[in-house]
């Protein structure tokens, strides 16, 4: 699951804002959305649906699936200077298909798509005690927004993250890419290398979110990217060093009204493992049975976790002056298969991005043990839901 369905949520509420963007002339001049193109938000009717495991195929399925409505390639990570100064950052790129791509009518215009972009860059700067995030919305046209598979490469204007080898089939195998985005007085500049390879999340990369056919997603994950770079904020530059996340996902999908948000963990743990579990909040205050997870052995290797397989306690919560909104702020996890138990809690309150949408993203630090030994480690955390449900949306 992951961070997925934010996808669909976020381009959804801002649908509408997002259409007047696509459709405005190049000189500037916009034009209201017309019923088709409203319609075309909301319809999914000839855009293709995960239904069953698929034969991945890299490099090539590392860029954009167009005959799926959405797909989105998110990015977070945790840093740290040589004196120890913590940063967190979350890099996200969201596409949104207006129409399938048998439907896209042939247009001669360079500013001609059927396509809608959006990304999200947040930055935690833990020693500063400060969090700033940013949105921004473009059409996948006339070199503004796009991705590619071969060589890998997705934007939105200057926000980038794209393949450093100069041969596209490297990428075959775990390789590396340059990141970058820069908003007011914050810059992020890292060079990522795959340590591990794609990890295929639920059946052999088909991740089901729901009992209807085609409530699914195609989900792998880049788990351990080792991570080096300069963080830059209000003008003084950090040289940082640390482990990054990446997940990839693409479908033609939707929560049903009943699913009202979800619990994402992403945790690195010293012993070269990671862990991935989410869980998915029904309205009447139960988990979805949908909800899970995936142990990525340090040799790559995984574990797949459903439902009943791993427990999660809320420890704290904290509230949102800006929404509103109360979020879990420490949790309890554990996998008694695993004999696993961690203590998570943020590395600063306040990593809630209030933008088109509002929702909780940020650096944890994690400690706990592991069949009797001691083990510490650090990831992300994704709450939605908590300003509002999120089912029947999109």
């Amino acid at each position: 699951m992951r961070k997925g369905i934010i996808g669909f949520v976020l381009l959804t509420l801002v649908g509408l804002m997002v259409v007047w963007v696509v459709i405005s002339r190049g000189n500037g001049e916009t034009i209201l959305p017309s019923p088709v193109a409203r319609a075309a938000l909301a319809d999914t009717n000839g855009f293709a649906r995960a239904e069953g495991p698929l034969q991945f195929s890299f490099p090539q399925d590392h860029g954009p699936h167009p005959a799926f409505q959405t797909e989105w390639w998110y990015y977070t990570g945790n840093l740290q200077t040589s004196d120890g100064r913590r940063f967190g950052y979350q890099l996200t790129f969201f596409r949104r298909a207006l129409l399938p791509p048998q439907r896209v009518p042939t247009r001669a215009s360079a500013w001609a798509t059927s396509q809608v972009y959006m990304a999200h860059f947040a930055l935690s700067d833990i020693g500063g005690d400060n969090y700033q995030a940013f949105e921004r919305l473009s059409r996948g046209a006339a070199g503004l927004a796009g991705a590619q598979g071969e060589p890998f490469h997705v934007w939105l204007e200057d926000w980038r993250v794209e393949q450093i080898e100069a041969d596209p089939l490297a990428c075959a195998t775990p390789c590396s890419y340059r990141l970058t985005a820069a908003q007011g007085d914050i810059r992020l500049e890292l060079r990522l290398k795959d340590l591990k390879g794609p990890v295929l999340q639920g059946d052999q990369g088909y991740s089901p979110k729901g009992p209807k056919p085609g409530q699914a997603s195609y989900y792998y994950s880049l788990s351990r990217l080792d991570s080096n770079g300069t963080v830059e904020v209000g003008g003084q530059a950090y040289p940082v060093r640390g482990l990054s996340w990446m997940d990839h996902e693409f479908s033609t999908s939707a929560l049903s009204r009943e699913q009202v948000g979800w619990d994402w963990f992403s945790i690195q743990m010293d012993d070269e493992s990671e862990l991935m579990v989410f869980q998915i909040r029904r309205a009447d205050g139960s988990i979805d049975p949908f909800s899970s997870g995936t142990l990525i052995r340090p040799d790559g290797t995984q574990i797949h976790l459903a439902r009943e397989d791993f427990n999660l306690e809320v420890d704290a919560n904290w509230r949102s002056e800006e929404s509103g909104a109360t979020y879990p702020a420490a949790w309890k996890l554990s996998v008694p298969s695993l004999d696993l138990r961690l203590q998570i809690e943020p590395q600063m309150a306040n990593q809630e991005l209030n933008l088109s949408y509002a929702y909780w993203e940020g650096a944890v630090t994690v400690t706990g043990s592991r069949r009797g030994e001691k083990t510490v480690g650090n990831g992300y955390v994704e709450l939605t839901g908590y300003s509002g449900p999120m089912g029947g949306k999109f």
